[in-house]
């Protein structure tokens, strides 16, 4: 009997556009002949199915996460594939939802969802392990900061950006002591947290990795190149950007920053897919972020590492859900 597989995005911050961007490029990807998958809809007002190929929208009876459809027919769901960016499917709220109910799901469990999503917090953890990390400082709503005394430390330029979130949503490089306050007023009418970062100079790459039943992969790494000013939204998902795979990079500083991959993958105990983000200066690999519920559209990091690594999206996203599925049928 195939399994119910929902597909959920939405979310309630800014992130919701790629969200939907996101459960489009998964729905292409899984094999419909093998699994019935639904996308579920997630907001702050609703939790809505959609059954793609009858056009109808129903609602999701949050205490078994089911539904029922047109005729009449109470029809839960096995598995989910949480692709909302940013809370409340990034940032482990979700998935302690769906650990309460018994159902697998697709990306890392609470500890690590909350982890990752906290990118000051994450850095600072993965730094005691001798992961190079770029100086930063956190702000939380009303502490008082001088700004004379970050750029002191920090230097300039520095970016400024929600602490949680992603997306580069309300994100700026501050290049004049007069645009710091500004930034981070915009940083804090998008999370109630704001990192400030000191700015590196370098190749900026991705690597993305996962574990099935077979066993951890890692891929092959994204070079990202832009002219704006850095890898911001336009860049990110209007094209003003140019992604080379595999990265224009030395072999050996490739395997290096394959294994970091790797390492941060166990330390942080992931599940699923995850990409860690990276600015190569010279030849020292400086962690980003790490990102647990990476885009995948056709277009995004993810899908174009798998393609130059001659694997298949189909297949990496049943191997994912089936060493879920395995692990509660035990």
């Amino acid at each position: 009997m195939k399994k119910n597989v929902a597909i959920v995005w939405g979310g309630y911050s800014s992130e919701i556009v790629i969200s939907e961007k996101s459960a489009a490029g998964i729905y292409s990807f899984i094999d419909k002949e093998k699994y019935n998958v639904c996308k579920v809809r997630i907001d702050r007002t609703s939790w809505e199915v959609e059954v793609e190929d009858q056009g109808c929208f129903y609602p999701v009876d949050k205490n078994n996460f089911s539904f029922t459809d047109g005729n009449g027919r109470s029809i839960l769901f096995n598995f989910a594939y949480i692709t909302i960016h940013g809370t409340p499917g990034e940032d482990g709220t979700l998935q302690g939802y769906f650990d309460m109910l018994s159902i697998p799901y697709s990306n890392c469990g609470v500890l690590a969802s909350a982890l990752t999503f906290n990118k000051f917090i994450c850095n600072n953890f993965l730094k005691n392990f001798g992961i190079e990390v770029a100086d930063s400082i956190l702000l939380r709503k009303n502490d008082p900061y001088q700004p004379d005394e970050i750029i002191s430390r920090l230097g300039l330029p520095i970016f400024v950006k929600p602490n949680l979130g992603g997306s580069s949503f309300a994100t700026t490089k501050v290049k004049e002591r007069v645009q710091l306050e500004t930034a981070v007023e915009e940083a804090f009418r998008e999370a109630p947290e704001v990192i400030i970062e000191s700015f590196l100079q370098g190749t900026e790459v991705t690597c993305g990795c996962f574990e099935d039943s077979k066993g951890m992969t890692v891929l092959p790494l994204t070079e990202v190149v832009t002219t704006n000013e850095f890898f911001d939204f336009d860049a990110k998902y209007n094209g003003q950007v140019e992604e080379i795979t595999p990265a224009r990079i030395p072999e050996e500083i490739t395997k290096a920053i394959q294994q970091e991959t790797q390492r941060i993958y166990r330390l942080i105990g992931a599940k699923g897919i995850i990409r860690v983000d990276y600015i190569l200066v010279g030849d020292m690999p400086v962690l980003l972020e790490v990102n647990t519920t990476p885009g995948m559209t056709a277009t995004s990091f993810i899908p174009q590492q798998v393609n130059a690594a001659g694997l298949s999206m189909t297949n990496i996203i049943t191997g994912i859900i089936e060493k879920e599925l395995s692990q509660i049928e035990k």
